[in-house]
């Protein structure tokens, strides 16, 4: 005996039952085959005496159990609930094991820093000569040249690729977006700077550091501060981009004789003329390979082919990137066991800079531990932590290799793989952001000016603060993402407010403990940069999402009549089917 009842729920929908006679698999397959009535059947079979009454009893309990799965409910049985409740209670190793999986790569790089020290600490007491000292960094220098070799290709590929897959609109917003984003943080960056050296004064009362003493080579810089901002716009536009690859232009100056003066001596002018100086371009690349995207993007259908060749070229680098990242905490660990291995005196060089150093080191945990979270937290409303908790590889290899470029890679891939930013945001923003926005740098150029300041008894003044403030934002965009960059771009800053460069070597004395919180702080910069931008991006496809809705209403009202029709004259056909005519809007509404 069967009969049919219309349904209410999607849920409910199921086919004409099958007679008493039918098997469970025929059942089934009556069952699948009717899915287009709106009906749920109810089979009520007769249990009949005789041997056959467990069969009997066996098919109506399986029969129940499809019926239950059609519905969208488990069968409850004795045995489900046993495997449920035996799913659901893990044991502690299974929930070990889980969380080992999932942060292995994690755990080994921090601990390749934690053991990193350990071994450099028992290698100091070795007093190792410079060529064994050379043998013991060889590790760590593995690790630096395999991720420098992966910079060019992941750069140029990823922007290329980046810019074409993004709409000319949408690139010219995100862009300006990202621009406007860098700059503000990197002037909040030099605002605390200059801030906390007024306020902590490092170099009050230092005046008496004897840099022999120190055993520190002094750091010559005779380039003019408009030559440096020139050097910045040709370096954009470079001459020769297979050059580029390797070389940077900079400004060298020659002393060309003029004439004589009135009593016969020869009169020199300094000219300034062009040379190449050793280190990729980054910045003349990251303007050829958004302009290229964009222009391969103009193309349309005949760039396609050449889209796709840096779509694969740029999966492909991020293939060796991710083996290269399993090297990661074994470099790492020679990379800073190498370090404290060639520390000459720390506790000298702590105790004259410690006020600079720990002013530096505040700047850099105000900045990237408050400011950045609150503006990441006032776009997305989300918590800036639980992003930043994806990407501790990035932020342990950024403190071990002090070189924002050198993490590109690991932060690529962490952003895209732990936080789930689209790829075409990450691989666009992040290159450029490794690049130009420099806050970590910008706080301790801030407070390096000021220190020097301090340490040669110079009061400076309003317009030499502003000054300041403007030419650390800006030369912070130039700097080199590698170890010791934003060193040079002080010099610029000491020109701008003419104060002297000879300084400048007690800075690089302990640049090696200051640039590793400030290369932590420029990727974070980056990183949440390119959240922001992501959240930005899901927003404005959201609202556009929901201004087509309208319009597709109107489509479907079409659609509506079409089958209400339809639904109704299957209905009049069908002899299977109880006519309940108030059931059926709401059957039909639930449907569609």
């Amino acid at each position: 005996m069967a009969f049919c009842v219309v349904a209410h729920s999607p849920l409910a929908l199921s086919p004409l039952c099958a007679q008493p006679s039918h098997t469970p698999d025929q059942l089934f397959t009556q069952l699948s085959a009717c899915a287009q009535r709106v009906c749920v059947c109810v089979c009520i079979q007769p249990t009949l005496p005789g041997p056959d009454s467990a069969s009997h009893a066996a098919l109506k309990r399986k029969n129940m159990e499809k019926k239950s799965a059609i519905n969208g409910h488990m069968p409850s049985s004795a045995s489900t609930d046993r495997i449920l409740e035996k799913s659901a209670r893990k044991s502690f190793r299974e929930k070990l094991m889980e969380f080992l999986g999932k942060n292995l790569l994690v755990i080994m790089t921090v601990s390749g820093v934690l053991v990193g020290i350990g071994l450099g600490m028992m290698v100091r007491k070795m007093d190792l000569t410079k060529a064994q000292m050379t043998y013991f960094a060889f590790p760590g220098e593995m690790l630096l040249r395999m991720l420098k070799m992966i910079i060019l290709p992941l750069v140029v590929c990823s922007l290329v690729s980046g810019a074409a897959s993004l709409d000319t609109r949408s690139l010219g917003k995100l862009g300006g977006i990202a621009v406007a984003y860098f700059l503000v943080t990197t002037l909040i960056a030099s605002g605390i700077g200059v801030a906390l050296a007024f306020i902590i004064k490092p170099g009050v009362g230092a005046g008496a550091l004897n840099t022999n003493s120190l055993g520190l080579e002094s750091v010559s810089s005779n380039k003019e501060t408009a030559d440096s901002f020139l050097d910045l716009a040709r370096n954009l536009f470079p001459a020769n981009l297979v050059a580029a690859a390797f070389r940077s232009y900079a400004t060298d100056y020659k002393m060309v004789a003029v004439g004589n003066d009135t009593n016969g001596t020869a009169l020199y002018q300094k000219v300034p003329i062009g040379t190449e100086a050793d280190g990729m371009n980054i910045l003349g690349l990251v303007l050829f390979a958004m302009v290229f995207g964009v222009a391969l993007r103009k193309l349309g259908d005949e760039g396609e082919e050449l889209i796709r060749f840096f779509n694969a070229f740029n999966e492909a680098t991020m293939v060796l990137v991710s083996w290269i990242m399993w090297y990661i905490p074994f470099g790492i660990m020679f990379l800073v066991g190498s370090k404290i291995v060639e520390m000459e005196d720390v506790v000298l060089l702590v105790t004259s800079l410690g006020k600079y150093i720990f002013a530096s080191i505040l700047g850099h945990i105000i900045h990237g531990g408050i400011i950045l979270p609150l503006i990441y937290f006032g776009f997305t409303r989300k918590n800036p932590f639980s992003f930043l908790s994806g990407l501790i590889t990035p932020f342990t290899t950024a403190f071990a290799t002090c070189s924002s470029s050198a993490t590109l890679p690991s932060m690529i891939k962490c952003v895209e793989e732990n936080n789930g930013v689209d790829k075409r945001i990450s691989r666009f923003i992040l290159p450029i952001g490794a690049t130009v926005n420099m806050d970590g740098a910008a706080i301790f150029q801030c407070i390096a000016a000021v220190f020097i300041a301090q340490l040669n008894n110079v009061d400076l003044n309003a317009g030499q603060i502003f000054t300041i403030l403007v030419t650390a934002t800006a030369s912070s965009v130039g700097a080199a993402g590698i170890p010791a960059g934003g060193i040079i771009t002080i010099a610029i800053i000491l020109e701008a407010i003419g104060l002297p460069t000879n300084d400048l070597s007690l800075m690089l004395a302990v640049d090696w403990i200051v640039d590793r919180t400030t290369t932590v702080v420029n990727v974070e910069g980056d990183a949440l940069g390119a959240g922001i931008l992501h959240h930005i991006n899901q927003k404005e496809i959201k609202k556009q999402k929901e201004q087509q809705q309208p319009q597709e209403e109107g489509e479907l009202a079409e659609v509506l009549v079409e089958v209400v029709a339809k639904v109704q004259a299957e209905e009049e056909n069908s002899l299977y089917i109880i006519h309940q005519t108030k059931a059926m809007p709401e059957a039909i509404e639930s449907v569609l």
